[in-house]
């Protein structure tokens, strides 16, 4: 397609939200066309009678705000409600050959799926084909692999509900593998390996409530006003009754710099913005563990001195009892003991709940400034300041997103956040905890059912009995170990429950090619992404419903159900008429796909389940009893089911039986090789203002000034200027690695930004061709996304020559 976009980078003076924020979300339904019945649908959005959005994951009040949608929310729900199809006259119009060159935003703007295709390789097309014909060839190929199961890969996007993924997992496991990977394994697996070890759960612990009672916020590589913007009324709420928020990011995020609240109409009337952050510390990208060990160190360094000067040390409990008569005597000299226990560290807290403390302060004792201020970008006088507001503080919560777990060291970044906490007693009382900002909106939800591909992970055993089959018990793919399957040629087939793998993958040229070698792609789909052009010899595309719209079935209309990342789980109701009457929802398309594929089983019937989601909520509540009883009664009243999280009660399910210091390997999470080599960048990948993972909504980066593009390269004034280059200069992006593959972008436009020297800063996916499969965490596996290091150097595009999708 064409582009005419004019392209403008010029910085941008206002807050996030604000006048800004509105401005936005009605230009997206303008150019949407969403009829203002289907707008009227944003007053549903994520409360207790309406529908959840489909974009982030962040917790639902139980009391919502009149508008409990973001700017991001809204143009997620103007997405999925666009009057724009992609029907059979637009297939009939574009080989796939020809949609390959259309950029992400032009495919999805194409508009909605609205029947069942199939790939036609004598026309180059995806033609119209009925559901029965479709499910029934899908099913015999999938059977032709079944003497190994394990060529198959079924693999689910964050945004499918509870109902569908039980029936997801259930389907693959019956077939005989467990190669569910998802969408998390990407993102924040390094969260669910980091915590069962630090503390025994898998999630966070906080709850909103924790907002309104918190002394201190620690908020740690994550950009709120992009990824999470309804967090910001917590944020802001805390800021105005006084509460500090220290951030720790590359970038100085506007929505971590200043706020004005839509929903305020002071703040919006007199154009008032709430200061967000106390102090925003430019840690370098891969410098976490280091600054998090200088905090440490700085505080076990003042607990050494107390404990020298005899006002820090635990309680001796039973040297009160031999030297005190009466009980009220002891009370008080309790209560006195106690308080010295926690003047620095929590002695008592460490003494009764942790294991591994004093491995773990000898490490920070040992550790180098020098280092810490070098791989951190730190200067150690902040990283003492935080250390002695951080003591003086008495229930501490810790934020973090995916700049912290997209890292090969990301199990370590997220652990070392945890013994931050674990040093003061902060994970199991009010206002206090761990939170982990997931992503999409039921990423979580979908392990909580079953979707993993390790096998002691699900409840193999209670599958076993209740629907009478054996379950696989060996490991399954990773997404990561998925594509290098792919490449291989060892996976044949990929079944996809939403997403857009191909642009969301690492080393995106080599998993693509492996791609267009697999015997069959499935996706079970809204609208058109690059994993649909891009397809196996067969191919078929699913359309499916949105969580918007009325999901009628034969016993009336259905609810759904997901999970926040604050452990809540919700229910979910569409309102609007769905974009097609030939669509069906993600159970109805999992359980066609089951019943062509697998032998009729008298214990699982998916007709029964697709025509009424009660009774597969009967089931995941069978299955998970202690985690999901109630569920049917309370998923839809105010604050949902609320999940249990050991954790919170300070009941350590760990190996150890209490919560674990855990020492770092390396002071930098990044690629260690490339740490000391002045002539490389370290590169993280970001969103703009103007997409949600893979779905880009348009080319408005407000928030960094950056209009009409994405193919732009953030850098530092010096970095820039030691290479000889302008701002504005185009320029190719190399990966330095060493296993002798070229990954090569090419004519991204610097743009001069305020990021540490040594950090450059690109969009995804436009520059995950640049990570490689290998560039991993060492145990979760999760891609690097956020610590790439490259080698920049001036343009020399072919001519002719691009980077592909249109961009």
């Amino acid at each position: 397609m064409t582009n005419d976009r004019r392209i403008s980078i010029k910085p941008y003076k206002g807050p996030a939200g604000g006048y800004g924020s509105l401005k936005s979300v009605a230009q997206v339904l303008a150019a949407e066309k969403v009829l203002p019945t289907s707008a009227a649908q944003l007053l549903r959005q994520n409360k207790p009678d309406g529908f959840i959005c489909t974009s982030c994951a962040w917790g639902k009040p139980a009391t919502p705000h009149p508008f409990e949608f973001c700017e991001n929310g809204a143009k997620a729900t103007a997405w999925d409600l666009t009057t724009e199809r992609a029907g059979t006259a637009f297939f009939a119009e574009h080989t796939l050959t020809a949609l390959e060159s259309w950029s992400d935003y032009e495919l999805e703007k194409a508009g909605r799926l609205t029947e069942p295709l199939r790939f036609n390789p004598a026309t180059d097309r995806y033609e119209p084909v009925d559901w029965e014909t479709a499910f029934a060839e899908i099913g015999a190929r999938l059977k032709a692999l079944q003497s190994d199961p394990d060529q198959t890969v079924f693999y689910a996007s964050g945004r499918a509900s509870l109902e569908a993924s039980f029936m997801y997992q259930l389907l693959a496991r019956i077939y005989g593998t467990n190669n569910l990977p998802d969408s998390s394994n990407m993102c924040h697996e390094s969260t669910s390996v980091a915590l069962p070890e630090s503390i025994g759960v898998a999630v966070g612990t906080v709850s909103l409530q924790d907002f309104e009672q918190t002394d201190l916020l620690l908020h740690f590589a994550h950009n709120p006003g992009t990824s999470t913007p309804r967090l910001l009324h917590q944020l802001q709420e805390a800021r105005q009754r006084g509460v500090p928020l220290i951030a720790f990011n590359p970038l100085r995020e506007r929505a971590l710099e200043r706020f004005t609240n839509p929903q305020s109409p002071k703040q919006m009337l007199t154009l008032d913005e709430t200061k967000m952050s106390s102090v925003i510390h430019p840690v370098k990208n891969g410098g976490d563990i280091a600054a998090l060990t200088g905090i440490c160190k700085a505080l076990i360094a003042m607990d050494d001195q107390a404990r020298d000067a005899g006002k820090a040390g635990p309680t001796d409990r039973e040297g009160l009892l031999v030297t005190t008569a009466d009980d009220a005597g002891f009370s008080i000299k309790a209560a006195a003991a106690g308080k010295t226990s926690r003047n620095i560290l929590d002695h008592d807290f460490i003494a009764e709940h942790t294991h591994g403390f004093e491995a773990f302060a000898a490490h920070c004792r040992a550790a180098d400034w020098e280092a810490i201020e070098q791989i951190s970008g730190l200067k150690r006088p902040a990283l003492e300041d935080v250390a002695a507001l951080y003591a003086t503080s008495d229930r501490v919560m810790a934020l973090y997103g995916m700049g912290l777990t997209q890292h090969v060291g990301g199990v370590e970044n997220v652990q070392m956040l945890v013994n931050l906490l674990l040093l003061r007693g902060n994970i199991g009382k009010a206002g206090a905890g761990i939170c982990a900002i997931r992503g999409h909106s039921n990423v979580q939800g979908q392990r909580t059912v079953g979707i993993t591909e390790k096998p002691e992970l699900a409840p193999l055993d209670v599958l076993k009995a209740r629907y009478g089959f054996e379950p696989p018990r060996h490991q399954g793919l990773t997404t990561v170990h998925a594509c290098e399957k792919m490449i291989t040629g060892e996976v044949k087939a990929f079944i996809a429950l939403g997403g857009n793998l191909l642009r969301a993958a690492p080393d995106q040229r080599r998993v693509e090619a492996a791609w267009r070698g697999l015997d069959l792609t499935v996706s079970i789909a809204t609208k058109l992404n690059r994993s649909h052009v891009l397809h196996g010899r067969s191919a078929y595309l699913l359309p499916c419903l949105v969580r918007s719209e009325i999901d009628a079935q034969a016993s009336g209309p259905q609810t759904v159900t997901v999970e926040s990342s604050l452990a809540h789980f919700h229910g979910s109701r569409g309102g609007v008429k769905p974009a097609s009457g030939a669509l069906r929802s993600e159970p109805a398309i999992i359980a066609g796909i089951a019943q062509a594929t697998l032998a009729a089983n008298a214990a699982i019937p998916w007709d029964g389940w697709s025509d009424d989601y009660r009774r597969v909520r009967a089931e995941i509540e069978a299955v998970w009893p202690a985690t999901f009883t109630g569920l049917e009664d309370t998923m839809l009243k105010p604050g949902g089911l609320v999940r249990p999280v050991a954790a919170r009660e300070r009941k350590w399910n760990t190996r150890s039986g209490k919560a674990n210091f855990i020492v770092p390997t390396h002071l930098f999470a990044g690629d260690i090789e490339s740490l000391d080599d002045p002539a490389l960048l370290q590169l993280i990948t970001l969103r703009s203002n103007d997409q949600f993972n893979t779905t880009v909504y348009g080319y408005r980066d407000r928030f960094r000034g950056v209009s009409g593009t994405r193919m732009v390269v953030f850098m530092n004034q010096a970095d820039i200027a030691a290479r000889g280059m302008r701002d504005g200069d185009l320029v190719d992006l190399e990966t330095a690695s060493g296993d002798g593959i070229e990954r090569i972008v090419r004519a991204f436009r610097i743009v001069a930004y305020d990021l540490p020297m040594g950090v450059a800063g690109a969009y995804f996916p436009e520059a995950n061709p640049l990570v490689p499969l290998g560039l991993r965490d060492r145990k979760a596996h999760t891609p690097a996304y956020k610590a790439i290091p490259i080698r920049v150097r001036a343009a020399s595009m072919i001519a002719g020559e691009g980077n592909g999708h249109g961009q």
